[in-house]
Formats: structure tokens, C-alpha cells, sequence
């Protein structure tokens, strides 16, 4: 009998009633775990007055806060199911969410506000509270409610089954899918990230990636919960401020993409004394060795790396500290209780998994263990295709070394990691076909110094008026594609090359624009 991960909560405050748990930096408070479980129970209370019943979706629409803290574990503990939305996204990709899972309450803040007030005309049926103060009359104030309602627990039977997330992803077409995980499959996920970590009550944590993404909330912050570490929130992520807080707070452990902890290197470390810190976690994209190199030489600290996805929980395997150099490129070996297989593609179908590859031949990588997505929400066949005879597909290309490292390779989509955060090409083709000068265009990962890739975009014009300057402003201003997928670099030319079935042949294509980089 597993428990739960409200109740893996409860177990650690009586654990450490009196040791401190949460700080929210932006606002200068600091909680118990005591009273930390006190502010869960109110908020869960105040959502079970608010008409929240176990199975509901909450919604949030947030950046780093401990609003969201208190809300990942008020909802976990009367079964309502969490929706953490990426808080970049504006109001017509917010709004394909909201139609997709259906939540019944949204919380927001000043920073997301602007798009909110056009979601709620759109959905009349959603209560959306403010954790922000607001002058506006009709605004529900996420604080009044949590300060009104009881401290008692909320006593809602929740069990290991039952649903406890939609984690938000993009899929093969662009669309976001919803991915459906239990409390039992991230308690499983929290273990795995503790072992690791090799995470201790004593170790301080910084929450600075974002709490919306799989990676911080199942492989950071709910292990430190889970071990009675201290989480620390910083709102948003700024090297200046994240420097700082290592420094001000002794943090000891953090996870943060490889573009992060690049561009922490790139700042006067002298000035801050960064020796409390022991392990940070990486992943999300690869980091160079040279990168490692400097990491553990200027900011002294042991280096984990981690592959996965949001349908697995996301984590599938880790390159451990004393790996990093040795097995340099490697995405590591498979998590506990998890296997991995690289499998020969299959035209026809999914990649069946015993067509298993021998060491170094390039396959798909697919994944068994108990960390394992449920489905995807409102989509059988997605789903019926994704765990095909048990085992989840990634779609991702890679190899195993002799020594069962596995490698990644290439990404069967295309997709564009920037910064760390997942980028589909044709989220950001279908913005710019919008525009009246565009015939034709391909999107492509171009690799960038400090973010790792950055979107290029390769445009056929209607006519020749069509410049750089005014795709710019067009992308900035649609309301369909946030500043991260937005193209920084704009290439013109006669035609795409394209097969018998008129697909873009992209592989002939980055030949193409490559050379005319290098032209320029």
C-alpha cells in the first residue's frame, strides 16, 4: 500500500514540525513545516467550501511562488488534480488548456494577469482568484479565502490511484497533450530523485527553475518535501538573484538547466560565497564538458544530470557526479526500477520492444517502470500509440554503449530545446503561415552560445516587400506564441526543398541554411 503524496507531506511534518520548510523570498516569509501544513489545510478547506470535490482540476497560472507551494499539497490532500500552466504562454495557448482539462478554479498573479482578463470572459464557468491584491471590485483574493478557512484536516480519502496531475506537453502535431500521473507514480519519481540527490534534512534547496515544469516539481522540490529539506523560492529565475541567494540563504542544492548555470558563470562569482553549495541537478538539454569543468571548478559543486520526459515523470536516467567527465555526452544509465531499450524504428507502426538495437546502432528509446504516465487526457489514440505493449515510445533517437550508457542522438520531431524549455517547430510555423507575406516556411533549432539552441525561422515570400523587421513585430505581437518560441533570426529563401509527398526534406535544409550562415 502506497501513500500518497499529501500524506508524504503529513509524514515529514511530524517528522520536522519545528524545522523551517518554505521561504518566499519576493515576500520575505518564512514557515515551519507545522506551519506550513496549517496554510495546506486552510487552503484546502477553503477549496472544499469553494465547491472543489476530489477529481476536480485546479488550475494555476503562476510563477515561482508559495502560493503554488501551498496549493501543490492542498490539492494532493483532497484529491483535487493540479494544472500547473507554463506562465509564459499567452491567452489563446492558456485557453486550449482550459478547454482541455476543464478546471473548475484558476489561480493567477499580477505577472499573468493581462491574459486572464480575456480568459474570463471566455470561460464564465471557471472562478478565477487573484493571489495578487487587485483594485478590482469583483476579484476573488486567493488570501481571504485561505485566511477565513479552517486549520483541521480536511479528511478526503485519497488514494495511490487516484489522479493527482495534467502536466501539459507538446506533442508530435504542436498541440499540447495532457499527461495523466497518480500520486503513486511521483512518489516513486520523489524516491527517485532523494537517491540521486543524496538528499538530507539538513540541505537547503532553491527553487528557481520553474515549478510548472516536471524537472523542479517531481525531481527537486517534492523530494526535498519528501526528505525535510527547506525549499527556498526565488519568483523567477536571475543569475544575479540566484547567486545571491545561495549565498544569503546556504543553499546546498538546486536544479537548473544548463543555460542557467551558464549564465550564473557569467557573473562576477568573487563577489558571492558560494561554498554551501553540494549538488546541483542539470537537465533538460546536455551540458558541454567544458561547462562541467567550470562548474565544479568556480562554484565547487558535485553535478547530476538527468534525461527524461514529462510522461515519465520525467526522469528515465541520471549521470551521476563521479560520471560526468568519463561518460561525458551520456544521458547515463536507467533510473531505479526503470529500463530503458533503444529499438530498431518501424515505418509501418511503433517500434516493437524487442527489436532491440546493439550497442551503438542508433533507435528509438523507449521506457518501462512504475514512474509511467496513466495516458494522455481526451486522447486514446495518442495514448493507445504512446504505450504501446507497455512500454512508452519517446520518440527520441539515441544508442547504448557497450557499457549501457545511453546517448541521445537526435529528437524524431525536430524539436527545439532553448533555455531548456521544449519548442515543436510547428507551433511556431502555424503563427507565421498567419501572416499575409509568408508562402511558404520551415522552423529549425540553430545552436546558440547561451541558450543552447535558438528558433530560426526559413521564410518563402509572397512578395518581395516582406522584411526581417516585420515578422519581428508580428511574432511579438501575436497572442498565440509566447517570447521563448518566438524566431530570433529570420533567413529568406526561393523554396524549400520538398520530397514526391511534399514533405519539407528539413535534413536538406539545414544544409542549406547552414552554408548560407556561414555565406553571411
Amino acid at each position: 500500500m502506497y501513500v500518497t503524496i499529501g500524506q508524504v507531506f503529513e509524514q515529514t511534518v511530524r517528522k520536522y514540525p519545528n524545522k523551517e520548510a518554505l521561504v518566499d523570498l519576493a515576500k520575505n516569509q518564512r514557515w515551519t513545516f507545522t506551519e506550513y501544513d496549517e496554510d495546506v489545510n486552510r487552503l484546502a478547506n477553503a477549496l472544499k467550501e469553494s465547491g472543489i470535490q476530489k477529481g476536480d482540476v485546479v488550475s494555476t497560472f503562476l510563477f515561482n511562488t508559495s502560493e503554488l507551494a501551498i496549493t501543490y499539497f492542498a490539492c494532493a490532500k483532497i484529491g483535487a488534480v493540479i494544472n500547473p500552466i507554463n506562465f509564459r504562454l499567452k491567452s489563446q495557448e492558456v485557453a486550449f488548456i482550459l478547454q482541455d482539462c476543464q478546471p473548475r478554479l484558476v489561480l493567477y498573479e499580477t505577472m499573468t494577469e493581462p491574459h486572464v482578463k480575456t480568459l474570463q470572459q471566455d470561460f464564465p464557468a471557471i472562478s478565477f482568484w487573484s493571489i495578487s491584491p487587485s483594485d478590482q471590485p469583483d476579484t476573488i483574493f486567493f488570501h481571504d479565502r485561505l485566511q477565513s478557512a479552517s486549520s483541521e484536516h480536511p479528511n478526503i480519502s485519497v488514494k495511490e490511484d487516484d489522479l493527482y496531475a495534467i502536466m501539459y506537453t507538446s506533442g508530435t502535431t504542436g498541440r499540447p497533450k495532457g499527461v495523466l500521473h497518480r500520486h503513486r507514480e511521483m512518489i516513486d519519481m520523489s524516491l527517485i530523485g532523494m537517491n540521486a540527490l543524496h538528499l538530507r534534512p539538513d540541505d537547503i534547496g532553491l527553487v528557481a527553475a520553474p515549478m510548472f515544469h516536471c524537472a523542479e516539481l517531481h525531481c527537486a522540490f517534492l523530494p526535498r518535501v519528501h526528505a525535510g529539506c527547506t525549499n527556498v523560492i526565488l519568483h523567477h529565475f536571475d543569475p544575479k538573484a540566484a547567486l545571491s541567494a545561495i549565498e544569503t540563504e546556504r543553499i546546498s542544492i538546486m536544479f537548473a538547466a544548463p543555460t542557467m548555470w551558464n549564465m550564473m558563470l557569467q557573473e562576477n562569482l568573487a563577489d558571492y560565497d558560494l561554498s554551501s553549495m553540494r549538488y546541483c541537478l542539470y537537465g533538460a538539454a546536455p551540458m558541454a564538458p567544458a561547462l562541467v569543468t567550470k562548474l565544479k571548478e568556480e562554484m565547487g559543486m558535485q553535478l547530476v544530470q538527468a534525461y527524461g520526459m514529462t510522461e515519465m515523470g520525467p526522469a528515465i536516467t541520471f549521470l551521476a557526479e563521479d560520471e560526468q567527465f568519463t561518460k561525458a555526452g551520456s544521458a547515463g544509465k536507467a533510473c531505479f526500477n526503470h529500463e530503458v531499450r533503444v529499438v530498431r524504428t518501424n515505418e509501418d507502426g511503433p517500434s516493437e520492444p524487442d527489436a532491440l538495437c546493439p550497442p551503438y546502432e542508433v533507435g528509438e528509446i523507449i521506457v518501462q517502470g512504475p514512474c509511467v504516465m496513466k495516458g494522455y487526457l481526451n486522447r486514446p489514440e495518442a495514448t493507445e500509440k504512446a504505450l504501446y505493449k507497455g512500454w512508452y515510445h519517446s520518440g527520441d533517437l539515441g544508442f547504448m554503449d557497450s557499457e549501457g550508457y545511453l546517448y541521445i542522438s537526435d529528437r524524431v520531431d525536430d524539436m527545439i530545446i532553448s533555455g531548456g524549455e521544449n519548442i515543436y517547430p510547428r507551433e511556431v510555423e502555424d503563427v507565421l503561415y498567419e501572416h499575409p507575406g509568408v508562402l511558404d516556411v520551415a522552423v529549425l533549432g540553430e545552436p546558440h552560445e547561451k541558450w543552447g539552441e535558438q528558433v530560426t525561422a526559413i521564410i518563402v515570400k509572397k512578395d518581395g516587400a516582406l522584411t526581417e523587421e516585420e515578422l519581428e513585430a508580428f511574432c511579438r505581437s501575436s497572442d498565440k506564441l509566447a517570447s521563448y518560441k518566438r524566431p530570433r533570426r529570420f533567413i529568406f529563401m526561393e523554396a524549400l526543398p520538398r520530397n514526391a509527398s511534399g514533405k519539407i526534406q528539413k535534413f536538406l535544409l539545414r544544409q542549406q541554411y547552414t552554408a548560407k550562415s556561414a555565406a553571411n
